[in-house]
C-alpha cells in the first residue's frame, strides 16, 4: 500500500521518494512477520489450519471461552451438547436450562443468555443455524454480520471465521496482543479492539492462522506477562523489548 506525498516544489521527485519509503517499510514489516513465524515454527513446530467444527459450534464454544480457562469452557461445551439434542432444542430451551447445563464448567446465566439470544437471532435471520454462507463474504463483511449477534465482539467473530472457515481473520487475545506490542508490530498506545485490523494489515493472509496460534503458544510459554524469559526466547535477536 502506498500514499502519495504532495508538494508543489519538485512534486514528482517527492512523490517517488515518499512512495518508495512506504513500500520499503511495508516490505520490512512483511519480512519481519515471516521471520517471526519461521523462528516460532522452529521452536514449537509448524501449525497448519485444519477444519475444526461447524461455524455455529465454534461460535458457541468461543462465547463459553470468554474470560475463562480452556478447561472450564471445554467441559461446559461438552455438557451443553450432552444436554440438548440439537441447536434447535438449545435455542428453544430457557436461559435457566442452558445455565444449569454449563454450571459444571463454572459458567452461568450471563453466557447462557448470550447463547440463547445468539441462537435465536441466527434462526430468525437465516431460518436455521447454517453459517457457511459467511465464507462467500469478505472478512470485514462476515465479521460485521457476526458482531451483530448478542455476546459477539471482534475476537469471537474472528475466531469463528478463522477456525471454522479458514478465513484470514486474526483474533487478538491477551497473548497475541502482548507479544505483538513487545515486538513493536503495533504501537503501545493501540487498544486491543483496533489491534485486530492493524495486525491483519501486516500479516499476509496465508500466515494469519500460524501467526495467531504461534504467538499464543509463545506468550504462554516464553513471553509471559510478568516474567518474560528473554534469555530463552528465539525472537530475542529481533525483539526491541528484550531484557538483557
Amino acid at each position: 500500500m502506498s500514499y502519495i506525498f504532495s508538494t508543489k516544489v519538485g512534486e514528482t521527485d517527492c512523490q517517488l521518494e515518499f512512495t518508495c519509503v512506504l513500500y520499503n517499510t511495508c516490505e520490512m514489516v512483511r519480512v519481519s512477520v515471516e521471520r517471526i513465524i519461521r523462528l516460532l515454527s522452529g521452536e514449537y513446530g509448524k501449525r497448519r489450519w485444519r477444519p475444526r467444527q461447524s461455524p455455529i459450534a465454534v461460535l458457541i464454544q468461543t462465547i463459553l471461552s470468554q474470560n475463562t480457562s480452556d478447561r472450564n469452557s471445554g467441559r461446559a461445551f461438552e455438557q451443553l451438547l450432552a444436554s440438548f439434542g440439537s441447536w434447535e432444542d438449545m435455542a428453544n430451551a430457557s436461559v435457566g436450562e442452558i445455565s444449569h447445563s454449563i454450571k459444571a464448567g463454572g459458567l452461568g446465566e450471563v453466557k447462557a443468555r448470550y447463547i440463547k439470544q445468539a441462537l435465536e437471532e441466527i434462526r430468525r435471520r437465516r431460518r436455521g443455524f447454517e453459517l457457511d454462507f459467511l465464507k462467500q463474504m469478505s472478512v470485514d463483511e462476515a465479521r460485521d454480520w457476526l458482531k451483530q449477534l448478542p455476546g459477539v465482539g471482534m475476537k469471537t467473530a474472528s475466531c469463528v471465521l478463522l477456525f471454522s472457515l479458514g478465513m484470514p481473520a486474526l483474533p487478538v487475545d491477551t497473548h497475541v496482543f502482548r507479544v505483538a506490542r513487545r515486538l513493536r508490530l503495533i504501537d503501545s498506545t493501540v487498544l486491543v479492539e483496533k489491534a485486530h485490523k492493524l495486525l491483519e494489515g501486516l500479516v499476509p493472509p496465508q500466515y494469519v492462522y500460524q501467526f495467531h496460534v504461534l504467538l499464543i503458544e509463545h506468550g504462554r510459554k516464553t513471553c509471559k506477562a510478568q516474567r518474560p524469559r528473554c534469555n530463552e526466547c528465539v525472537l530475542r535477536g529481533l525483539c526491541p523489548s528484550r531484557k538483557v
